[in-house]
C-alpha cells in the first residue's frame, strides 16, 4: 500500500471512528454530514469522496468490527465448540455495546423491514450473522465436536434470536438492560446446557 492509499484510508477511519463518536453522544438523527467533517478535522466535501450519505457510517459499522471476530474464530483452532461460541457471543455484544445504544437503536430501525431496506442500509445483516453462526457449527459438526445428527438450523436459529432479543431488550430498556452482562449470563447457564447432548 502507497502513501496515497495508506492516508486515504486513515481519513475513511477518522470519519467512521467522528461518526460513531457523534451518534453515540447524540443520536442519528441530531448529527449531519458537516459535524461529522469537522470533528474530524477534513473538508466536508471530503465525505463524499469515500460516503454518499451519513446512513453509510451505520452500514460500515454494521459489518467491519463482526469480520473482525470471524478471523478472531479462525485462530481459534484448539478451543472447544462451546468456549468458541461463549467468545463469539461475547465478542458479537461487545460490538454492539461499544457502538452504542443509539447505533443499535438506528440500525434496528433501519433494517426491520427486509423487504423495504434502502440499498445504503444493511438489510442482509441479519443473514449475515446467521450464516457466519451456521458456519460455526457446520465446521464443529465437519471436525467431530459435534455428533452428525445436530439440528444446526434449528440451534443457530435459537442462538440468533437470543442475540438479537438482548439487542432489542437493551433499546426498549432505555440502557437499563446491560447485553454484555446478559450474554455471559446466556453462555455460564445455557449455552452449555443447549449443547450438552450434542457433544462428541
Amino acid at each position: 500500500m502507497n502513501k496515497r492509499q495508506t492516508a486515504a484510508q486513515e481519513t475513511r477511519r477518522k470519519l467512521i471512528t467522528a461518526g460513531l463518536e457523534l451518534i453515540k453522544e447524540n443520536g442519528f438523527d441530531a448529527i449531519n454530514v458537516e459535524d461529522i467533517t469537522k470533528k474530524a478535522g477534513v473538508a466536508k466535501g471530503t465525505f463524499y469522496t469515500y460516503f454518499k450519505r451519513k446512513e453509510d457510517i451505520v452500514l460500515e459499522i454494521s459489518r467491519a468490527p463482526f469480520s473482525e471476530i470471524a478471523k478472531e474464530l479462525q485462530d481459534m483452532q484448539n478451543l472447544k465448540i462451546v468456549e468458541k461460541l461463549c467468545h463469539y457471543f461475547h465478542r458479537f455484544m461487545e460490538c454492539v455495546e461499544s457502538c452504542g445504544i443509539h447505533v443499535c437503536r438506528q440500525w434496528t430501525r433501519d433494517v426491520l423491514d427486509p423487504n423495504n431496506v434502502p440499498e445504503n442500509k444493511d438489510g442482509q445483516k441479519w443473514a449475515y450473522d446467521f450464516d457466519m453462526l451456521k458456519q460455526i457449527l457446520d465446521n464443529a459438526v465437519k471436525h467431530g465436536e459435534l455428533k452428525e445428527n445436530t439440528p444446526v438450523e434449528l440451534l443457530t436459529h435459537i442462538i440468533i434470536s437470543e442475540l438479537y432479543g438482548m439487542m432489542t431488550c437493551w433499546c426498549m430498556s432505555d440502557g437499563k438492560f446491560e447485553p454484555l452482562d446478559w450474554t455471559d449470563k446466556f453462555c455460564n447457564i445455557q449455552l452449555t446446557a443447549i449443547f450438552k447432548q450434542y457433544l462428541n
